[in-house]
């Protein structure tokens, strides 16, 4: 059977945008059109495109059709994309996964649907990752790590090897995880924290912000 590469994006703010751009010009997919909830709708082209109420998707593409992707933030800690996620699912359609042609992907890697792997990307040896995860630019996704579904990891984390990152976490800019570490479910890391010990499901784990020293910067040297 031929793979079917026609989608509809699930969404019309920020990330739909983004996800038109990078699924037309840097995949085999063509986007066809855009669903949104209709308590949210608010028109009804979006980049010359129809824009469909969510509740009637299969009456304009038909799931056997065409594929789709939930194009949605890391709102309410990844519970609103999760949800989009799960109702796409139930009506039938296969969820598509974007990555860049500019991420280093391994070859044994495993990545799941729904999954939106931006460019500088390093995903290296027997990583696994889930459905519906976001890795935004520049990350460095150590050998053998485990991110779970629902994920989201902002850019420049790195991520050491033999890591595994639990369901529905938030990772800040710059945030920085030892090996072996295991991030628990619903755990919200902060830009710039370095992880150094496992964490606890629901905890959030913040760097102390930057404080002014006593002295000048000219009179620091460097």
């Amino acid at each position: 059977m031929k793979e079917n590469h026609k989608i509809v994006i699930i969404g019309d703010g920020e990330t739909a945008e983004l996800a038109y751009e990078y699924f037309t010009y840097d995949s085999p997919h063509e986007v066809v059109g855009f669903a949104v909830e209709t308590e949210y709708k608010k028109r009804d082209e979006f980049f010359g495109l129809p824009v469909v109420a969510f509740e009637e998707i299969e009456k304009h593409f038909n799931p056997h059709d065409y594929q789709a992707f939930a194009a949605i933030s890391y709102t309410q800690l990844n519970r609103v994309r999760t949800r989009i996620f799960r109702a796409v699912k139930e009506k039938g359609y296969t969820c598509a996964s974007y990555v860049s042609s500019r991420a280093f992907v391994w070859h044994n890697v495993e990545i799941g649907e729904n999954c939106f792997i931006f460019e500088n990307n390093v995903i290296q040896y027997k990583v696994k990752i889930g459905d519906n995860v976001v890795l935004w630019s520049g990350n460095h996704i150590g050998h053998d790590s485990v991110i779970e579904d629902h994920v989201f990891v902002s850019s420049h984390v790195v991520i050491s090897g033999h890591v595994r990152v639990g369901a529905y976490s938030f990772l800040g800019v710059n945030a920085t995880i030892r090996n072996g570490i295991a991030i628990a479910p619903h755990s919200l890391i902060g830009a710039g924290a370095v992880v150094m010990a496992d964490t606890e499901e629901h905890g959030a784990y913040v760097q102390r912000p930057a404080q002014r020293l006593d002295k000048k910067s000219d009179q620091i040297k460097l």
